[in-house]
C-alpha cells in the first residue's frame, strides 16, 4: 500500500513543480505581458514565485491532493483529477503564507516563516498569486467547456468560504476574552479546514463526472475528515507539537482551540486565567512559562484527550463512510476505494 501512496504523490510532485517553476519564465508569464512589452522582466518577478515555491518545496503531508486523485479513481475516472490538483494545494500554501503573517507565527514546516524569510510586502503579493496561479490548469485541462465553468465556479465557492473562517478565527485570536461556542468553532473549522478537503473530494469527483448526489455525499465526508484532522492538529499542537513548529505557539497566536473552549465550559471561572497566560505567552513567545502552565492545566482537566477522541471520531466516520454509503454500492475501482479509506485513517 504503501508503494502505491508513493507512486501516486511522486506524479503529483511533478505536476505542483511543473505549475511552480523556479524561474517564471513558463507560457502564463509570457501571456500575461502579452500586449505590453516584448521581453517581460522575468527577474523582477522571482520574488512573485519563489516564496511559495519555497513553501511548497519544503514539503508538507498532500493528503488533500492525494485525497482528489483516489477519488477520481474510485469513480472510474482514473488519472483526469491530476492536473488540478494545484487547485488544492496551491491554495492550501497561500493561506499558510497569510495565516503566519496574520497569527505572527516565526516558523513553517521547520523554516522561517515565508514573511520573515522574504518580508511581509513580498509574502502577502506571492501568497495572493498563489491562490490564483493553479486556475492555468484549467486552460490545458482536457475536458468540455461545460465542465471547466464547474470547476472554476466551484474553486471560487470555496476559496470564498475559506476566507469566511480565516475571518472568524482572527476576531477570535485578537481578543483574548472572546471565546466561541463549539458550534461556532465547528463553523469556523468547516470553513477554514474542512473546505480544502470538501474541494479536493467535489473537484476529484468533477473529473470522473460523478452526479450531483455524489458530489453532496463525498464533499460531506471529506469536509468531516477535514474538520477531523483540524483537531487533531490542534491537540498535536498542545502534545507532542506540529512537525516543523513550536510546541504550544497556538497559545502564543491566542488560538481558541476546542481544548480551550472545553476547558472554559466545564470551568468558566478560569477565564482571567487563560486570558493571563494568552496575554504572557503572547509577550514571551513559546519560551514562557505560560505556555506550558496552561497546556499542563489543559493537560490534567482532561480536555485535551476529550477533543482527541472528537477529532478521532469524525475520522472514522468518515472512513466508515467511504467504505460505506459515500460512493454507489459498486464502485469502479475497489482498490482506489481501499487506498481512500486507508488515507482517511493515516490522518487520524
Amino acid at each position: 500500500m504503501e508503494q502505491e501512496y508513493t507512486h501516486r504523490l511522486e506524479k503529483i510532485e511533478a505536476v505542483l513543480r511543473d505549475r511552480l517553476p523556479e524561474y517564471p519564465d513558463s507560457a502564463w508569464v509570457r501571456s500575461t505581458f502579452d500586449n505590453l512589452v516584448s521581453t517581460p522582466p522575468m527577474d523582477l518577478l522571482r520574488n512573485l514565485t519563489e516564496p511559495g515555491r519555497e513553501l511548497v518545496a519544503r514539503g508538507g503531508k498532500r493528503w488533500r491532493p492525494l485525497f482528489m486523485t483516489l477519488v477520481c479513481e474510485t469513480l472510474g475516472g482514473g488519472d483526469r483529477a491530476l492536473q488540478l490538483t494545484p487547485l488544492v494545494e496551491f491554495a492550501h500554501n497561500a493561506s499558510l503564507i497569510h495565516d503566519d503573517i496574520e497569527d505572527g507565527a516565526e516558523e513553517r514546516r521547520g523554516a522561517p516563516a515565508i514573511h520573515i524569510a522574504h518580508g511581509v510586502d513580498v509574502a502577502i503579493n506571492s501568497g495572493c498569486f498563489l491562490y490564483f496561479l493553479p486556475l492555468v490548469c484549467l486552460d490545458s485541462w482536457q475536458a468540455s467547456a461545460e465542465l471547466k465553468i464547474r470547476v472554476y465556479q466551484t474553486w471560487g465557492e470555496h476559496l470564498r468560504r475559506i476566507h469566511m473562517g480565516q475571518a472568524m478565527d482572527i476576531s477570535w485570536h485578537r481578543d483574548f476574552s472572546s471565546i466561541p461556542t463549539e458550534a461556532q468553532y465547528d463553523l469556523m473549522c468547516r470553513l477554514k479546514t474542512g473546505v480544502l478537503a470538501r474541494l479536493s473530494a467535489i473537484l476529484g469527483a468533477l473529473a470522473a463526472h460523478a452526479d450531483e448526489e455524489q458530489l453532496l455525499r463525498i464533499g460531506r465526508v471529506a469536509e468531516d475528515l477535514g474538520v477531523g484532522f483540524q483537531i487533531m492538529d490542534d491537540v498535536k499542537n498542545l502534545t507532542t507539537g506540529n512537525p516543523g513548529k513550536k510546541r504550544g505557539d497556538d497559545i502564543v497566536e491566542g488560538k481558541k482551540s476546542l481544548p480551550i473552549i472545553l476547558y472554559l465550559r466545564g470551568k468558566p471561572r478560569r477565564m482571567e486565567f487563560v486570558t493571563r497566560c494568552f496575554q504572557a505567552a503572547r509577550t514571551g513567545g513559546t519560551s514562557s512559562g505560560a505556555v506550558e502552565e496552561l497546556i499542563a492545566e489543559l493537560g490534567s482537566s482532561g480536555v485535551i484527550e476529550d477533543a482527541r477522541e472528537r477529532g478521532a471520531a469524525l475520522v472514522r466516520g468518515a472512513v466508515a463512510s467511504i467504505r460505506g454509503n459515500a460512493f454507489p454500492e459498486r464502485v469502479a475501482d475497489e482498490r482506489a476505494r481501499s487506498l481512500l479509506s486507508g488515507l482517511a485513517e493515516m490522518i487520524g
